[in-house]
């Protein structure tokens, strides 16, 4: 059920197009968003990708507006990678458009299951976030209504 449920997500989320980014340029902004000012080596381990790999990810994301590199304050050497504010409001408006398509599945659905798949969600969320930030922060997963 939960991959058929992922699956679903995934085709109601292709409707809110991610263009003009690539899976994994949504993920360096994902990634970027909740670190600010990392590093090129810190973004390609969270990737588990290679450093000159992740650079072309980022030389992408810098032609269209979406992040920064900006020098180090402690070492003019290293770079340090920043959200634009174009890209802040790339990831809004995506969000904007996935909940729209997923509230009106939502809609369709009796409110108290509505209700039950909220607190499983927020399980999952608190959970997930855990594991891939490497805390419990419960400002990683804002509550929501169903």
């Amino acid at each position: 059920m939960t991959s058929e449920a992922a699956e679903l997500l995934e085709v109601l989320w292709g409707r809110a197009s991610t263009a003009p980014v690539s899976a994994s340029q949504l993920r360096v902004l994902f990634i970027l968003e909740h670190n600010e000012g990392i590093n090129l080596r810190t973004l390609a381990d969270a990737l588990g990708s290679t450093p000159p790999s992740t650079s072309r990810l980022c030389d992408r994301l810098q032609a269209v507006g979406f992040m920064e590199r900006r020098a180090a304050s402690t070492s003019k050497r290293e770079l340090r990678l920043y959200l634009s504010r174009r890209g802040r409001a790339f990831l809004t408006d995506l969000r904007s458009r996935r909940e729209t398509a997923l509230t009106s599945v939502l809609e369709q659905m009796p409110a108290a299951q509505r209700s039950a798949l909220l607190s499983g969600l927020e399980a999952f969320c608190l959970a997930a976030a855990a594991q891939i930030h490497g805390d419990s922060d419960e400002e990683a997963s804002p509550a929501r209504t169903a």
